[in-house]
């Protein structure tokens, strides 16, 4: 089955933001692999409602495209940097492009983006590289780093395993060289950000091991396909692509969208070890 085309997006961001959505995100997967892309976000940002479209995505396409998407409504970006270090970047991607993604990166910070941000797996391997050389990275630039715990999907037990290591391990460094935690907007999602007074950028963490983890989880994902997922770590997902043929179909696709609802789950089953049906998280995105 083919992705959803961009006629079927806008069908469905429109009854999203009849529904209150006010920010949606294009994430993968890689979403840059799309040729047409910079349509995509043009038919997500004209949607009346739509305050915020954001993408995430591993920036090795960054400088050539940020700004058509820029001009097409982008307003926040994400970007997928595990390391600072060109040995350790390779060796966690298998590609040789940290020096890509960071001209990416300065071109972004030049244009009117409401936010870039870079997202890191926390790896015990990783721990090797001190975090002091991420807050010296957002020390002039106006970035905000989010550490991500590394998550259990259903085929990398062996790597959760070895790799796992707790978000509390940063949380306790940052308040210890006097990071505070910075105030939240509605809008932020579930990472946890701080801040100090000598660096422009901000350090954040995705915990989601963490408790309570998933209080205020109020997202919604729609797969590529069409699927729309409930919970990440959920089981199955509420087919909507047959009702994206026609916006004379808007009503009834109201209807499925919020009866779904009703069986959002309260919180993810990772403290049982159980990921849901998700094999990796490069099906669906964060």
């Amino acid at each position: 089955m083919d992705f959803l085309a961009p006629e079927e997006v806008e069908r469905l961001v429109r009854v999203f933001a009849q529904l209150g959505i006010r920010k949606v995100r294009l994430t993968g997967g890689e979403p840059t692999v799309r040729k047409d892309l910079a349509q995509l976000i043009a038919c997500v940002s004209a949607q009346t409602g739509i305050d915020k479209v954001a993408l995430t995505t591993n920036g090795w396409n960054l400088s050539r495209h940020v700004d058509e998407w820029v001009d097409a409504g982008l307003t926040n970006l994400n970007v997928s940097m595990d390391a600072l270090d060109r040995e350790a970047f390779h060796r966690i991607t298998g590609h040789d492009r940290l020096n890509d993604v960071l001209s990416g990166l300065e071109r972004a910070q030049a244009l009117p983006l409401n936010a870039v941000k870079v997202n890191a797996v926390l790896l015990r391997d990783g721990l090797d590289e001190d975090f002091s050389s991420w807050t010296g990275f957002v020390r002039e630039r106006a970035i905000s780093v989010r550490f991500i715990e590394l998550m259990r999907t259903g085929d990398n037990k062996a790597f959760f395993d070895a790799q796992h290591v707790s978000g509390q391990v940063l949380r306790r460094w940052l308040e210890a060289n006097g990071w505070t935690p910075a105030d939240r907007g509605a809008d932020d999602g579930p990472a946890v950000e701080f801040s100090h007074p000598d660096y422009v950028g901000r350090i954040g963490l995705i915990a989601p091991y963490a408790p309570g983890f998933c209080d205020g989880c109020n997202r919604l994902r729609v797969t590529a396909r069409g699927q729309l997922r409930l919970c990440l770590f959920g089981q199955g997902g509420r087919p909507l692509r047959d009702l994206l043929c026609s916006d004379d179909q808007s009503g009834l696709l109201k209807d499925r969208i919020l009866d779904a609802l009703a069986f959002k789950p309260a919180a993810h089953g990772l403290h049982n070890s159980d990921p849901g049906d998700i094999r990796n998280l490069a099906q669906m995105g964060g």
